[in-house]
């Protein structure tokens, strides 16, 4: 009982706390799915400029495999993070451009990180094996530490949602909705790792 108040309270602050100019239109479209859970967004990029960029985000949780995680163990380095959970069918369809960008990144100073908004850990590594994702995820469906760490500049249940953090860990980039390609994400992460610190 203590966990569905903690995941209403999370949802509660994700949605009231939306500031971004377009948070409302994904609320509003996420809250309009008819219970499918995910937005229908088409993934067109809100940049945010360096100077306009507010606070680093930080949270602590735990990867599908047990593996403690803190953000600001990666400061100094871009990182992309990828709200998701397994039957999301936009979650689906873009796993491979998530893969196929995080191999690309590899060994770049460019990190990727999973969000599982509502799987339990078998869950979310069977959907990761039978995708290929071999970034992690961390469980976030208990704590929430990550959709509190996001709540005001998108609702973070608004899923899929990709961020690019920049080397400071302030957002430089949303994508909500479903990744069309590689290309948009790409440009995002090439230009925020091409800044200073």
């Amino acid at each position: 009982m203590r966990k569905l108040a903690l995941a209403g309270i999370v949802l509660v602050a994700a949605v009231a706390l939306t500031g971004c100019s377009s948070g409302d239109k994904l609320a509003s479209t996420y809250s309009s799915n008819s219970g499918t859970g995910y937005t229908d967004e088409t993934g067109a990029p809100v940049l945010i400029k360096p100077a306009d960029r507010t606070k680093a985000r930080d949270f602590s949780s735990t990867t599908e495999d047990g593996t403690p995680f803190a953000l600001k163990d990666y400061r100094g380095k871009v990182v992309v993070v990828n709200f998701w959970y397994a039957t999301c069918v936009p979650c689906r369809v873009e796993a491979p451009i998530l893969q196929g960008l995080y191999e690309k990144y590899q060994g770049e100073g460019v990190s990727f990180i999973g969000v599982n908004v509502a799987d339990q850990p078998d869950t979310a590594m069977a959907f990761e094996k039978r995708y290929g994702i071999t970034y992690p995820s961390v469980m976030d469906v208990d704590k929430g530490t990550a959709a509190i760490a996001f709540a005001g500049s998108v609702s973070a249940s608004a899923v899929p949602t990709t961020f690019v953090l920049d080397k400071q860990g302030r957002i430089a980039a949303r994508i909500s909705g479903q990744l069309q390609s590689q290309s948009i994400l790409n440009t995002l992460i090439a230009d925020t790792q091409a800044e200073g610190t």
